[in-house]
């Protein structure tokens, strides 16, 4: 681990909002020669406010180990026992024997991960920044209230009770990938795919308890046509999403590690370097990470929990955070990383849900 101490010559209010050049100076990053498996930053302000950023490598843990580790920092720190003590159990890939590899990991978990693409517009990585979309628990609500209105059933019944279909996130997901698609102006013909992290400790047989330490992240890819969605209804769309979603299960994480094991000797699944010339893009495709059931915000060091959490700047365009806000009224901020000269347009859209 790498712990470097910085200061800043202002107060945290006159450095928010954080712009982009500003989050590349509080946190740091794996370019080079970095041989650390994490990398910590603690900026101090001269207002006596604190911003610690963190760097991790993803295949040494997954947001949710991430966020375990952060709240027993906090725990240590005031001076408190480790709850939940984190769980370090490599038996949970044991490959079976014989392989049973049912599906073609290759094109999708290999394949599609490491793709780039080249922008047919007049943009540089330059022209990247991070937007901020704040979701309040009305407009989430006018969200999937348009899912339901568009869905001939949406209601599913559970012991007894009834709950609506699609999860919060679904829901948020389907509107997140129709506005962005009608931004880019994708033609009716072109595909475009949701890249969407799916994490297993919950989907495996018998489940991974939410402790475990380590990465149990496998992706979905939700697939369609630009005229699916610009004609189809949104309820269509979280259906397409879900469906994805649901796929990624105790088989497909099981066939995955008889797949990675038989494989580990194959560069050809190795991380390559991508072009350096093209511009850091998901385009004309959207990755969304969900944050929404990491407890980030009840990290505390001693001095109380955070005025913010928020996902620092990467570089691809495309990629989103679907983050809990602090505010604590069940409110959600989205994270998504866009060109300039699109910022105005996809807000006008996004906000625009009447």
């Amino acid at each position: 681990m790498r712990f470097t101490e910085a200061s800043a010559n202002c107060t945290l209010d006159q450095a928010l909002p954080f712009t982009t050049p500003t989050l590349l100076k509080l946190s740091q990053n794996f370019e080079g020669s970095v041989k650390e498996l994490g990398l910590f930053q603690l900026t101090r302000f001269t207002c006596g406010s604190l911003v610690l950023s963190f760097s991790k490598h993803h295949i040494v843990a997954d947001g949710q180990s991430v966020s375990h580790f952060m709240n027993a920092w906090g725990q240590a720190c005031r001076g408190l026992d480790i709850h939940p003590i984190p769980l370090c159990d490599r038996n949970i890939f044991v490959p079976r024997n014989p392989f049973r590899i049912e599906f073609d990991h290759r094109s999708v978990e290999i394949v599609k991960r490491k793709s780039t693409y080249s922008i047919p517009l007049p943009c540089t990585e330059d022209d990247l920044v991070q937007q901020v979309l704040h979701c309040t628990p009305e407009f989430i609500a006018k969200i999937k209230s348009k899912v339901s209105s568009s869905s001939s059933s949406t209601i599913s019944y559970v012991n007894g009770g009834c709950r609506p279909s699609y999860s919060t996130f679904v829901c948020l997901a389907a509107y997140l990938w129709t506005v962005i698609t009608r931004v880019r102006g994708l033609d009716d013909s072109q595909s475009t795919y949701v890249k969407i992290a799916v994490n297993g400790r919950r989907r495996l047989r018998p489940q991974i308890p939410d402790e475990y330490f380590g990465n149990m992240i496998l992706s979905a890819f939700a697939e369609t046509q630009g005229k699916i969605l610009y004609k189809e209804s949104l309820s269509h769309t979280a259906k397409i999403i879900r469906e994805e979603i649901s796929k990624v299960d105790d088989k497909y994480f099981k066939s995955y590690i008889d797949f990675a094991n038989k494989n580990l000797n194959d560069d050809g699944l190795k991380p390559r370097k991508t072009d350096p010339l093209s511009v850091p893009s998901c385009w004309q495709n959207l990755e969304i990470n969900s944050w929404l059931s990491f407890k980030f915000n009840e990290v505390d060091f001693g001095t109380g929990k955070p005025y913010i959490c928020m996902p620092s700047f990467d570089p691809l365009e495309g990629e989103t955070f679907v983050v809990p806000s602090v505010v604590g009224d069940r409110s959600i901020d989205v994270y998504i990383t866009l060109f300039q000269q699109q910022q105005a347009l996809f807000k006008e859209l996004f906000y625009n849900i009447d």
